[in-house]
């Protein structure tokens, strides 16, 4: 809480300076910027505090006026290109139409991957959209909430085969491993 608490203290000064003269008007009064940051703050607590500084950034670069809580909202929903996600939808069709192997694809972001792996791949490529898209949705929100909380996504991928050999095997030992083999198979 003590993070939002400061997320809030930082869009307001950030809102001071770039409206100046429109924040003194509406907070003329301390005790209504007091009231203002604490309906401001049980406003945004389902967001965390970096989506609200990202958010009060992109606000104050697009917007002209001092903005409604309305117009803050949106901006902290559709907040998650501010942290380089695409949307839903964007990251639903490349899940779709990324070619395997999976793990060796130019990703958009890590989420889209993660998202797409809990979902299933199979899922992904053979159910229609409008059975597939929910069970993405769900798995790739909870990933982007991850990641605007400040959880870094990595694709691990793994370690390529050596190209030496390590250890050969002898022509007893090697006779014994394709006898073991052929007996498994019933050949």
């Amino acid at each position: 809480m003590r993070d939002h608490v400061d997320a809030i203290n930082q869009v307001f000064a950030e809102f001071e300076f770039a409206y100046h003269n429109q924040f003194h008007k509406a907070f003329a009064e301390s005790e209504a910027l007091v009231i203002a940051k604490k309906y401001w703050l049980s406003s945004l607590e389902r967001y965390s505090p970096r989506q609200i500084v990202a958010a009060a950034k992109k606000v104050i670069q697009s917007q002209e006026y001092l903005p409604s809580i309305a117009v803050f909202t949106r901006a902290c929903d559709e907040g998650t290109g501010l942290f380089g996600l695409p949307s839903v939808r964007q990251a639903y069709l490349e899940a779709c139409s990324a070619p395997s192997p999976k793990k060796h694809y130019n990703w958009s972001h890590e989420a889209v991957y993660y998202a797409g792996k809990a979902t299933g791949w199979y899922l992904l490529a053979n159910e229609p959209e409008s059975s597939a898209l929910s069970v993405f949705e769900y798995h790739y929100e909870q990933l982007c909430r991850r990641v605007v909380n400040g959880e870094q996504l990595t694709i691990e991928t793994p370690a390529a085969l050596s190209d030496n050999i390590e250890r050969t095997l002898d022509k007893e030992e090697a006779r014994a491993r394709i006898a073991k083999l052929k007996k498994k198979l019933g050949l």
